[in-house]
């Protein structure tokens, strides 16, 4: 696939129940003969044998072919595009998304000029009477068909997950509901994706404008770091680039580090996922100076990821690699955050999705057998006391190598409690004694599993409707030197995350650092 510079692609959360668009296995529809002038969509009906003709003529999928047999049977042969009025609402709501995919992405590979042609002077002059009854039918039906290739060449992937590391059931694409869900908005306003996916391509499109303006100009690096009070003409370039993003609002451009400039700058270190001490540094100038274009391709490759995701229930908890946080919704409203410490690039956390089932408080570590070879049996052969300073014991031997656990305990590696999803991956959610690690603003640290800041207040909202666990309750079990497992009844389902471009609630938009090149391989995909 070509580069282009900005897409309108991305269908973001649909249910993951749905057949997939690319299926040859696609179900006859019986005819519904409880449709008719009375109740249809439409005043207008067109006769079954001018569909079959169509079909043979115009159309060479079979899965499409069944599609569209299917539409048509299933509204006893109601046109859908048209009333006796004219075009609908619903078609205009579907030519100016198609309008808008074409023009914003530069891909003309479903433009019909006849077609189009035919659009034109219908939304132009809102005429149904100057197209005859044949013509009215063949645009019917080429509007249908039209309407299939769309969501297939819009909205399906371009890059297959699995091959991107990515291990979350993809989001199955079925185009006959996307339609009848399209017939169905009121006033054609049809805006079938999630609200995320619009803010981020509402920063596409102001990135695409601003390439197209030349680009922003590359910062100096100041000599010393800069703050409020500070005087440079750095500071002046600085205003300037920090406007482009509409970060810093004001008239003024002089070389004083002002209060406003202060609130701008600490702004752009949140997006940049930077300390917001609002004091300028070469890791911020940095960030600044990525090529727009770059920033582009970034916004693309995360729109892409975007297609893949399931509908996320109204429950449920989120960890975002690339920005060392997590997140629990409840009824879809953030419940609880807090910042995370993932694996580091030689032992990548795997993104993936599960449930959470098990808190386990005051765990033993079962040290991984790979960590037992590389790191623990080496430490043993170097110092006989090794096990006992570090709260460990040998379990029992295999292959040649001890199997070896660290017992619970403040100095535990999991810390006091940690999160079970049981997975392939042997990855879940953990305390840590390394508290000082959540200080840094990068965090990529562990031998894969998520270390959390707040276990405590994870293990309390997750117990929150037994009335047997306590703060006190909650404490004593994660201080005890006895390992507990609880089940929540009710698990919780889990997704792990890769994105490293979204758009905050504030409609800040956020760039993350691609800390295990799934962006660069998914990108060599989309781009080259």
């Amino acid at each position: 696939m070509k580069y282009v510079p900005f897409v309108f692609i991305i269908v973001l959360f649909w249910s993951c129940s749905q057949t997939d668009a690319t299926s040859n296995a696609i179900a006859p529809v019986p005819r519904d003969t409880s449709i008719t002038i009375q109740n249809a969509y439409s005043e207008l009906f067109i006769d079954s044998l001018s569909v079959e003709n169509f079909l043979a003529k115009e159309v060479t999928s079979d899965s499409t072919v069944q599609r569209i047999r299917n539409f048509y049977n299933s509204r006893n042969f109601a046109f859908a595009w048209f009333n006796k009025e004219g075009l609908t609402l619903q078609a205009e709501g579907f030519w100016n998304a198609h309008d808008n995919y074409i023009n914003n992405s530069g891909d003309s590979s479903i433009y019909d000029k006849q077609l189009h042609s035919i659009m034109d002077t219908l939304l132009s002059e809102d005429s149904l009477y100057q197209v005859n009854k044949d013509r009215l039918r063949l645009t019917e039906l080429r509007l249908t068909k039209h309407f299939f290739d769309y969501v297939n060449t819009a909205y399906g992937a371009s890059a297959d997950p699995e091959d991107m590391q990515w291990h979350i059931p993809k989001r199955k694409l079925n185009p006959s509901a996307w339609l009848d869900s399209l017939l169905s908005a009121k006033h054609g306003d049809w805006k079938p994706l999630n609200r995320q996916f619009y803010l981020l391509e509402d920063a596409g499109i102001k990135y695409r404008s601003i390439e197209k303006n030349g680009g922003w100009m590359v910062l100096e690096k100041p000599t010393k770091k800069l703050k409020k009070g500070s005087s440079s003409k750095i500071i002046t370039d600085l205003k300037k680039r920090l406007a482009m993003v509409s970060a810093y609002t004001e008239t003024d451009t002089s070389a004083l580090f002002t209060d406003a400039l202060q609130m701008a700058v600490k702004k752009m270190q949140d997006v940049y996922g930077l300390t917001q001490n609002g004091v300028v540094d070469a890791a911020l100038i940095n960030e600044l100076n990525v090529p727009v274009g770059d920033r582009i391709k970034q916004i693309f490759v995360n729109l892409e990821r975007m297609k893949w995701m399931p509908e996320q229930p109204q429950d449920y908890i989120v960890a975002n690699i690339p920005e060392y946080r997590f997140r629990v919704f409840e009824n879809g409203q953030e419940a609880l955050g807090m910042d995370i410490v993932v694996g580091k690039s030689a032992n990548r956390t795997v993104v993936f999705s599960d449930e959470l089932k098990y808190v386990v408080f005051s765990p033993y570590w079962n040290i991984p057998r790979s960590i037992v070879r590389n790191e623990i049996y080496p430490a043993m052969q170097r110092s006989s006391s090794y096990l006992r300073r570090n709260n460990m014991e040998v379990t029992a031997n295999s292959n040649g190598l001890p199997v070896v656990r660290q017992k619970p305990g403040g100095s535990n590696a999991l810390g006091l409690v940690k999160f079970i999803f049981p997975n392939t991956y042997n990855i879940y959610f953990h305390d840590t004694p390394a508290k000082s690690l959540f200080g840094r603003d990068k965090r990529a640290f562990s031998h894969g599993c998520i270390r959390l800041h707040q276990p405590f207040e994870l293990a309390k909202y997750l117990l929150r409707n037994d009335d047997a666990w306590t703060d006190a309750s909650i404490q004593k079990a994660m201080n005890s030197s006895k390992e507990k497992w609880v089940t929540l009844s009710q698990p919780l389902p889990v997704f792990i995350t890769y994105f490293t471009s979204w758009v905050d609630g504030e409609g800040l938009i956020h760039f993350r650092e691609d800390i295990y090149g799934h962006d660069k391989k998914l990108g060599s995909h989309l781009f080259e």
